[in-house]
């Protein structure tokens, strides 16, 4: 196993363990939207930095990470951050979240496997380096996030 691969899984299991425990673990609303926006600016960043190798000097190695970065982070369990209350702002911890979010777990939990299905599959093909097949994948990640982003977040 590479040794990528295995910071990848070891930093999944680590994420997992954390986030699967926030409720148990009797985290605060405002700690969980602290979190979760934390775990998504981190996310982002990783999608900037694979944009920015495809639209630039491409770099297989960095997108590679980046891409390996962003799976482990949808596949985290992050769903554990999200509870009743926290689609309100709570002290200094602001979201975006709708409260429809909430009222349509159906919708939400197919959003989320979508999400996750297209994070691994990015990890996945960006491993094989091919910088158009990355291309292709990455807008199918955008995709995802923007079917979340448009219905349960405010603009």
């Amino acid at each position: 196993m590479s040794p990528q691969k295995t910071l990848t899984l070891a930093l999944a299991a680590l994420t997992f363990t954390l986030a699967s425990g926030a409720q148990a673990s009797g985290l605060k609303p405002e700690e969980m939207i602290k979190y979760r926006k934390a775990s998504y600016n981190f996310m982002a960043w990783n999608m900037g930095k694979i944009k920015a190798s495809l639209e630039g000097d491409f770099d297989k190695a960095a997108v590679a990470n980046a891409a390996g970065a962003i799976a482990t982070v949808a596949n985290s369990g992050m769903g554990a951050l999200y509870a009743p209350g926290t689609d309100k702002n709570i002290g200094s911890e602001k979201t975006r979240l709708k409260s429809e979010f909430f009222k349509e777990p159906e919708k939400v939990r197919e959003i989320a496997m979508n999400f996750n299905k297209q994070a691994n599959e990015l990890a996945k093909v960006a491993a094989g380096g091919d910088a158009i097949d990355i291309q292709t994948q990455f807008a199918k990640l955008g995709d995802a996030c923007k079917a979340c982003h448009e219905r349960y977040r405010v603009k």
